[in-house]
């Protein structure tokens, strides 16, 4: 499967003036999308999240990673991991899923040979219909992030 920029793996500075807090991995997603809302909100609520940072990427004050404009933080799941490294699509699920005790047997699954390849090609296959998908889970009751929370 080609890579893309989106896809590839990017190292960022992650040198700051607060070195001794603990790094946890940001999670970016777009919290005007009522399905990727309900989905981030669940993974928000379990255990092991306080492991994770939620930024919504629809908020224009959003602070993203070093390289990901907002348009791409928009199209595509991004996850940044405490060593700086970005990561997206299938790989920045399999980030969130190892962070959370609850999810962890699905990242040892991404760890067969040729699992997240597949992963990716279903992503990829979601992408098109993610826009019908949220406006169904928005008939459902599904609701947007409320920009005035920087992060879940």
């Amino acid at each position: 499967m080609p890579k893309d920029d989106d896809q590839a793996v990017q190292k960022q500075n992650t040198c700051g003036a607060n070195d001794t807090a603990p790094q946890r991995a940001t999670v970016y997603f777009d919290g005007s999308c009522p399905l990727c809302s309900l989905e981030i909100g669940h993974y928000a609520s379990c255990e092991g999240a306080d492991g994770l940072r939620f930024v919504d990427v629809s908020d224009p004050d959003a602070q993203l990673a070093e390289g990901l404009s907002q348009d791409k933080a928009m199209a595509r799941f991004h996850v940044q991991l405490p060593d700086g490294t970005l990561v997206s699509g299938a790989n920045g699920f399999v980030a969130v899923w190892r962070a959370l005790p609850k999810w962890r047997w699905l990242a040892r699954v991404a760890q067969l040979p040729g699992a997240v390849q597949v992963m990716e090609f279903a992503y990829r296959m979601f992408l098109p219909l993610r826009p019908m998908l949220s406006r169904i889970a928005s008939r459902l009751g599904a609701k947007p992030k409320k920009h005035s929370d920087t992060t879940v």
